[in-house]
C-alpha cells in the first residue's frame, strides 16, 4: 500500500537528519503497516527437492532403458553368431558327407580304366587344365613340399587317364621350381605306377626354363611278357606339364608393358601395332595359353594371384568346404565343364 503523507514526511526529514530523528524501533514501528506479510511456508527449497528427485527418477529410468537396450544388443549378437554358426556345421557336415560319398563311389583305385569309364560319358573334355595347389601354412618344410609334389603328381596320372594332354599347376611361392628334377622323376613314377610298361611320356616345365623330357624308353624292360621292342615309343601318349606362380601373373603384364613402351619409344614398333593379339600371343608363348577349365581345391575361391590375362574366359570350378586335392573334385569338375555352356561374352 502507498505511504501516508504524514509518515512519508516524517521518514524523508528523518533521512534528510541522517536518520537522527528516529530511533530503529521507530523506523521499523513506522514502515510495519507498509510491509507484506511474512509467507507462511518456504517453496523455493520444495522446489529444489522436487527438482532432485525427478532427476533422480530420470537417471533411473534412463539407466534401466539403457541396460535394457544394451542387453537386447548382446542378445541379437549371440542369436546371429549362434545361427550362423549352426548354418556353418550343418554346410560343412552335408558337404563332408557328399565327398565322401562322391570319394566312395567314384574311386579310381589307381586304374586308368576306371578314369576312363568315368569320363567317357562326358560329351566334352578339356585340352588344358589347370589347378591351384596351396603349400600349406606357407612352409617351406620338406613335409610341404614333399605333399606338393604328390599332389602334382596325382593330378598328373589322373590327367593322363582322362586324356587330357596339358595340364598347368599353379602355385603361389613358385617353390616346385626349384625342385623340376625331382617333381619330374615323382611324376614319372607315378604315371608308371598307373600305367605300367605303356605309361605316357611326360614333359616339365616351367616359364622361362628348360623342359625336362621322359626317357624315349619305359623304366623297365619288361612287364607281363612285353619288351621294349613291341612298344613304339611314337604310339606314347604324352602329357605336358607346366608350374606357374604368381611371377608368371601380374609380373609378366608388367615386364611386357615395359618392354612394348621401350620400343614404341626407340621406333622399333609401331603404337598402331600394340593390340590386344599382340598382347595375347606374347603372354601365350612366354607364359602359357589358356586353359579351358581351373580347378580349385580350396574351401572358397581364391585365385591366390593367379596369371589374370590366362583366365579371361576360363572355366572355374570349385567345391565349397572342400579341404585338399582329391579326386571327386577333379571328376565333379570334369563332369561341370561338360555341362557347362561356352558363350564367350555372347
Amino acid at each position: 500500500m502507498p505511504f501516508g503523507a504524514k509518515d512519508l514526511e516524517t521518514y524523508r526529514r528523518d533521512e534528510r537528519l541522517g536518520h537522527k530523528l528516529l530511533t530503529a524501533e521507530e523506523r521499523i514501528r513506522l514502515l510495519k503497516p507498509y510491509l507484506p506479510p511474512p509467507p507462511q511456508s518456504t517453496p523455493k527449497p520444495r522446489a529444489k527437492s522436487t527438482a532432485s528427485n525427478n532427476e533422480n527418477d530420470t537417471k533411473t529410468r534412463l539407466g534401466v532403458r539403457r541396460l535394457l537396450k544394451r542387453g537386447w544388443h548382446v542378445f541379437v549378437y549371440l542369436a546371429i553368431h549362434f545361427f550362423f554358426s549352426l548354418y556353418i556345421r550343418l554346410r560343412q557336415a552335408y558337404h563332408a558327407v557328399a565327398n565322401g560319398i562322391y570319394s566312395v563311389y567314384y574311386h579310381h583305385h589307381r586304374t586308368p580304366e576306371l578314369i576312363r569309364r568315368d569320363v567317357k560319358a562326358l560329351h566334352r573334355l578339356p585340352k588344358h587344365l589347370s589347378v591351384v595347389l596351396t603349400l600349406e601354412d606357407h612352409r617351406r618344410s620338406g613335409a610341404g613340399v614333399e605333399r606338393l609334389v604328390n599332389e602334382a603328381a596325382e593330378l598328373a596320372a589322373w590327367c593322363a587317364s582322362a586324356g587330357i594332354s596339358q595340364l598347368s599347376i599353379y602355385e603361389k611361392t613358385g617353390i616346385l621350381k626349384g625342385y623340376l628334377k625331382e617333381t619330374h622323376q615323382a611324376i614319372s613314377q607315378k604315371v608308371h605306377a598307373y600305367f605300367g610298361p605303356h605309361y605316357p611320356s611326360v614333359s616339365l616345365g616351367a616359364p622361362h626354363m628348360p623342359t625336362i623330357e621322359s626317357p624315349a624308353l619305359p623304366l623297365a624292360t619288361s612287364h607281363e611278357g612285353i619288351d621294349n621292342e613291341e612298344i613304339d615309343d611314337e604310339d606314347r601318349e604324352h602329357i605336358s606339364i607346366l608350374l606357374i606362380s604368381a611371377e608368371d601373373g601380374r609380373d609378366s603384364i608388367v615386364d611386357l608393358t615395359k618392354t612394348l613402351a621401350e620400343m614404341a619409344q626407340r621406333k622399333k614398333l609401331n603404337t598402331a601395332d600394340i593390340t590386344e593379339e599382340l598382347v595375347d600371343a606374347e603372354l601365350s608363348e612366354s607364359i602359357m595359353h589358356e586353359p579351358e577349365l581351373l580347378i580349385l581345391f580350396g574351401p572358397h575361391v581364391d585365385l591366390a594371384g593367379y596369371p589374370p590375362w590366362q583366365i579371361r574366359l576360363t572355366e572355374i570350378f570349385h567345391l565349397r568346404d572342400n579341404q585338399g586335392v582329391g579326386y571327386q573334385v577333379f571328376y565333379r569338375g570334369l563332369r561341370k565343364f561338360a555341362q557347362a555352356q561356352m558363350r564367350k561374352g555372347r
